[in-house]
């Protein structure tokens, strides 16, 4: 048996074939996705799929699934193998629940932060119970360098390239030197703050930028417990196919 998950994010499909917990092949889905989905099936014999989607619309994706596969659609009110305290659960962010489903399952019994450093920044605490009350969402890099120029007169639109530097020398570079060491600290900060309340804290990151952030967080107070996982939110779309079969 074989699963195939798809996550629709703001910027771009991702999926990946499973084999248990075992990724066989992993990408991102072109155009309409359906001739990639129907050579996935061929190729992996893929019994069970899922999708997760922030609103885009998806019929005929569903439809193909619906149609060679056991097929769900992922929300907040199919089990999900976590304790799920958040007082608004119809509005939580899939990728963000997905995320802890993840975590639970990658470390159980033990205390979680997911980071996801994508459009937006959100971090998200699983407790060594399986217990998940909430978290915390802020502009991601890009966001924070647009917003800079669109709601100022004067600041320019900055393209994101890498900048290490503790400071900038002209106003592209303060732009960028800003977002990026303030992102950085935020994150240290926002640590700080979860491991006062979870004790042995695991700290995992993910989400297009996380290489960004691992590469100036693993040298620091936190690198024995940090991890990074690009396909965490995948991870987590296959085990709720494995609570739900």
């Amino acid at each position: 048996m074989a699963n195939l998950v798809i996550d629709i994010g703001n910027s771009q499909t991702k999926y990946a074939v499973f084999n248990g917990t075992k990724i066989l092949e992993a990408g991102k889905l072109e155009q309409s996705g359906l001739v990639q989905i129907n050579r996935l099936i061929d190729t992996y014999h893929i019994t069970h799929s899922i999708i997760s989607s922030v609103g885009v619309e998806i019929g005929n994706l569903e439809e193909l699934l619906k149609e060679r596969t056991k097929y769900l659609r992922f929300s907040t009110d199919i089990k999900t193998g976590i304790i799920n305290k958040y007082k608004s659960p119809k509005t939580l962010g899939l990728d963000r629940l997905a995320g802890v489903i993840a975590a639970k399952k990658l470390y159980p019994k033990q205390n979680c932060l997911v980071i996801d450093a994508g459009t937006c920044i959100t971090y998200d605490a699983i407790d060594h119970r399986g217990i998940y009350e909430g978290g915390s969402i802020s502009p991601g890099l890009n966001m924070r360098l647009q917003a800079m120029h669109k709601f100022t007169g004067r600041l320019p639109e900055v393209e994101f390239s890498d900048y290490s530097d503790w400071q900038g020398y002209d106003t592209a570079t303060a732009m960028l030197s800003g977002v990026f060491n303030g992102c950085t600290e935020e994150l240290r900060g926002m640590i700080e703050i979860y491991r006062t309340k979870y004790p042995g804290l695991i700290v995992i990151l993910c989400g297009g930028d996380s290489i960004f952030f691992d590469s100036r967080l693993k040298n620091s107070i936190f690198a024995d417990t940090l991890k990074t996982e690009p396909n965490l939110v995948l991870i987590g779309l296959n085990e709720v196919i494995e609570n739900n079969d």
